[in-house]
């Protein structure tokens, strides 16, 4: 169990960084999109390069959030049951629902984006847009998103195991205290 704790931590501070790096990204994202829509009504250009940047970074920030957001426990939630429940069939509630749902639709989904994304850069597709971008890039940001994803919820399933066995003190509340 303590190799797999270690595994988990490894797994969790690659979705830190990369939830930071989301976040910067969130940044980038606005300040181009401002710069667009400035230069569009100030000088009356536009370039579908720049739009398209906008929407790639959107694809890169939700895709590689979305494991941070599970680390966090701060995914969104439609149950009826889990907040009246005990903590630890809030453990067992998770863990199944990492092993039949999480983990097996995202390797599933990263295993069908594989072609995609091998033939975008196969052929070097470049949008059809004129001044348009590559897109092999953002077609693989689909199959490292869902990968992480998958790796996190392994990392979760670690972490609620080791809860169920009283190795980890697991936090299962999904509604943070105000502050």
């Amino acid at each position: 169990m303590a190799a797999l704790l270690k595994i988990s931590g490894l797994i969790d501070r690659v979705s830190e960084i990369l939830g930071k790096f989301s976040g910067y990204m969130v940044l980038a994202c606005t300040l181009i999109s401002a710069g667009n829509a400035i230069i569009r009504y100030l000088f009356n250009y536009s370039s579908n390069g720049w739009l398209e940047i906008q929407w790639y970074l959107f694809a890169f920030i939700v895709l590689l959030g979305a494991s941070h957001t599970l680390r966090l426990n701060e995914h969104v939630r439609v149950d009826l049951i889990y907040g009246s429940v005990s903590d630890r069939a809030r453990l067992w509630i998770d863990a199944i629902g990492l092993i039949v749902f999480l983990i097996p639709a995202c390797l599933y989904l990263a295993w069908l984006s594989w072609p995609f994304f091998s033939l975008s850069l196969a052929q070097g597709e470049v949008s059809s847009n004129a001044g348009g971008l590559i897109r092999w890039p953002v077609k693989l940001i689909i199959v490292s998103g869902f990968s992480l994803l998958a790796l996190q919820g392994f990392s979760e399933l670690v972490k609620r195991i080791a809860g169920l066995k009283g190795v980890l003190q697991v936090d299962t509340t999904y509604e943070k205290p105000l502050q």
